[in-house]
C-alpha cells in the first residue's frame, strides 16, 4: 500500500487525461484510499464523456446531448473527491524532479505539478491527413461530443444530403449507418483491401455486399487524395475518381497523444504509444500508462498489442489504480474483441483471425457455419454466420467471428470466456448454456459450431471453406444441390431422404460438391453417401447464404 511520505502529507497521484481510463483510475484510487491526493489534468472542457455513443447521437438514437456526458468536472469531483482541472494541457514532463508542466488553455499561464505517482491516460486524437481541403467547412471527425453535435446539427439543418466517410473501421461504419438512418446518402472509403480490420477477408467482403444492399457503398483499395470545394466541401478526389458530397467524416484512425513524453526516456512503440508491462507500469516504476495512449499485450500471443477501446481503457484503469494502491495484479492482455451495429446486421469478433493464427505459428483450422440464432419456429428467428478458428493439433480455441441480426454479443462473450481460460474445443463442447425458444436453440449455436469444427478435425466432416471455394479449389467437383427443395439454379438435385444406396449416374469415386442454404443438409447427405461408399464428397461451408455459388 502506498504510504504517506510523512505524517500529514497525502500521497500525490497525478493523472494526465480525463476520459475513460483517466477517470476510472481516479475514481478507483479514491475508493481504495480516501486520503490520496488525486488530480486530473485534461486538455478538454469535458471529462468522462460517452465517446462510443457519439455515432448514435448523430443518428438521433441518443436524443439529448446531455446524455453523452457521463459526469461533469463538478459532479465527478463531488462524487469522488478528485480534483479536476479542465482546459489544462500538459506540455512537458520532468521525471527526475517528478513534475509536469501544463498550460492553462484559457489564460495561457504555465503551472508545474508534482507527483509521487503519475498516470498517463492522455488518450488519442483522430488522424488528420496532410491533404488539400482538410480544413474546409463540412469536414468532421468523431472523437468528442462537439464533433457529434456539429455533424447532427448540419444534418438536421438540411445541409448534408451526401456524405463520404473515410475509414471502414467500427467508428466509420457506425457513423455511416447513423447518417444513412437520417436519410443521408453515404459512401465509405478505405485504403485497405477490405473494411473491418480484425476480420478475415471473406467476412469483410460479405459485410461490404450487405452494406451495398442497404445503400451504403464501400469503396476499398481507395485512397483519399484531396477534399475539394471553394468555402465548403463539394467533393472528394480519390485515387479512382471524384465523388460529390456535402460532408466528409474522417475516421481514418487515431494517434496517441504522447508528444509531451517523447523525450523523457520512457519506452515507446512505433505508433507512439507508451509500452507498459503486465502491471501497466512503464519503464519508470512511478509512471503508469493506460487507455488509448498505452500499448499492452495480446493475451494469446503475448506480443505487443494496441487496443484503443473503451472497454480496455476501463479495465486497465481499474487494475492500475489497484496496483498503485499496493496490489500486484497482472493484466491478462487483450483479445481484439469488438462488436459493431450495422443496418440489419451485427458483427463481432474476438481472438485471432485465421491469418493471424497462422502467422503466430499455430496449425490453424477453421470452419464457417450458418446456425439458427433461436428456435426456428419462434417469431423473428434468424441465423448467425460464424467462423471459428482453432489449433488442429491441440484443439485450442483461437478465435471467433460472427455476423447476424440477433445477439452476436453472446456468441462473442462465450468465446472470450473460453479464450481467457485457454480452453480447447473439447473443454467447451457440451456446456450447459441457456436455452428457451426466444433466446437460443436446444443445442446452442456456439456449441453447434464447436461440434462441426471437431467433426472437421476428426475427418467426420469433409468440407471446403468459402475462401478455398472462391479460389477455385473445388474445380473438378460436380455441384449437387442438397437443399430441402431444389434451390440452386442449374445444379442437379439430390433428395437426402431418397438416398438409400448407390445413386444412379454417380460413381462411388466421383468428386461431389454438396451445397444447400446453410450447410447442415449437405452434411447429412454427405454422411449418408459415405455410408454407401462414396469417397470424394465435400460440403460447401456456409452454403448459399454465405457463398455466391457458380456452376
Amino acid at each position: 500500500m502506498l504510504k504517506n511520505k510523512q505524517r500529514g502529507v497525502a500521497v500525490k497521484i497525478l493523472i494526465i487525461g480525463g476520459v475513460a481510463a483517466g477517470t476510472k483510475v481516479a475514481a478507483k484510487l479514491k475508493r481504495e484510499n480516501r486520503d490520496y491526493d488525486v488530480t486530473i489534468l485534461t486538455k478538454s472542457k469535458d471529462i468522462s464523456y460517452a465517446g462510443c455513443g457519439l455515432p448514435y447521437y448523430v443518428g438521433n438514437v441518443i436524443e439529448q446531448r446531455e446524455q453523452l456526458i457521463v459526469n461533469t468536472p463538478a459532479s465527478f469531483s463531488a462524487l469522488t473527491g478528485v480534483t479536476v482541472l479542465t482546459e489544462t494541457e500538459v506540455i512537458k514532463m520532468n521525471r527526475d524532479q517528478k513534475t509536469v508542466e501544463a498550460m492553462n488553455l484559457t489564460t495561457n499561464e504555465l503551472s508545474t505539478y508534482s507527483y509521487d505517482k503519475l498516470v498517463i491516460a492522455s488518450g488519442a486524437s483522430p488522424i488528420k491527413p496532410a491533404i488539400e481541403g482538410v480544413n474546409l467547412d463540412g469536414v468532421y471527425y468523431m472523437r468528442t461530443p462537439e464533433d457529434a453535435i456539429g455533424l447532427r446539427e448540419a444534418v438536421e439543418a438540411g445541409k448534408i444530403k451526401r456524405a463520404v466517410v473515410v475509414g471502414g473501421g467500427f467508428i466509420g461504419l457506425e457513423v455511416a449507418e447513423n447518417l444513412s438512418l437520417q436519410g443521408v446518402r453515404v459512401t465509405v472509403l478505405d485504403m485497405a483491401d477490405h473494411i473491418l480490420p480484425g476480420f478475415d477477408p471473406e467476412f469483410a467482403e460479405y459485410v461490404e455486399d450487405h452494406l451495398a444492399d442497404h445503400s451504403i457503398m464501400a469503396m476499398t483499395n481507395t485512397r483519399l487524395e484531396a477534399i475539394l470545394g471553394e468555402e465548403k466541401v463539394e467533393k472528394v478526389q480519390t485515387g479512382k475518381r471524384a465523388i460529390k458530397c456535402d460532408a466528409v467524416i474522417l475516421a481514418m484512425g487515431i494517434r496517441a497523444n504522447t508528444s509531451f513524453a517523447v523525450d523523457t526516456g520512457l519506452e515507446f512503440m512505433k505508433n507512439q504509444t507508451i509500452k507498459v508491462n503486465e502491471f501497466l507500469t512503464t519503464n519508470d516504476p512511478d509512471i503508469y500508462a493506460v487507455g488509448d495512449c498505452a500499448c499492452v499485450s495480446n493475451a494469446l500471443t503475448k506480443e505487443s498489442a494496441w487496443s484503443p477501446m473503451g472497454s480496455s481503457a476501463n479495465i486497465e484503469g481499474r487494475i492500475a489504480a489497484k496496483n498503485i494502491a499496493g496490489s500486484r495484479i497482472s493484466y491478462r492482455g487483450v483479445l481484439g474483441t469488438g462488436i459493431c451495429k450495422l443496418p440489419e446486421l451485427h458483427v463481432g469478433r474476438t481472438g485471432l483471425t485465421e491469418a493471424g493464427a497462422i502467422a503466430a505459428g499455430y496449425d490453424a483450422v477453421s470452419v464457417v457455419t450458418v446456425v439458427d440464432d433461436k428456435a426456428h419456429y419462434y417469431p423473428q428467428a434468424s441465423y448467425f454466420i460464424v467462423k471459428m478458428i482453432a489449433d488442429r493439433t491441440t484443439k485450442k480455441l483461437l478465435g471467433l467471428q460472427v455476423l447476424g441480426k440477433g445477439s452476436v454479443d453472446k456468441m462473442i462473450d462465450i468465446a472470450v470466456t473460453a479464450l481467457t481460460m485457454k480452453a480447447t474445443l473439447e473443454d467447451i463442447e457440451n456446456m450447459d448454456l441457456a436455452y428457451a425458444p426466444p433466446f437460443s436453440t436446444a443445442i446452442h449455436p456456439f456449441s453447434h459450431t464447436v461440434n462441426v469444427l471437431l467433426n472437421k478435425i476428426s475427418g467426420a466432416f469433409n468440407s471446403i471453406t468459402p475462401t478455398d471455394y472462391k479460389a477455385g479449389k473445388a474445380e473438378g467437383y460436380k455441384l449437387i444441390d442438397a437443399s430441402i427443395t431444389p434451390s440452386i439454379t442449374g445444379a442437379p438435385y439430390m433428395d437426402l431422404t431418397k438416398v438409400t444406396g448407390k445413386v444412379p449416374d454417380y460413381s462411388l469415386d466421383d468428386k461431389l460438391l454438396l451445397a444447400c442454404s446453410k450447410g447442415k443438409r449437405a452434411y447429412l447427405l454427405q454422411n449418408r453417401l459415405k455410408h454407401f461408399g462414396y469417397t470424394n464428397t465435400l460440403v460447401l461451408e456456409g452454403g448459399s447464404i454465405f457463398n455466391s455459388i457458380e456452376l
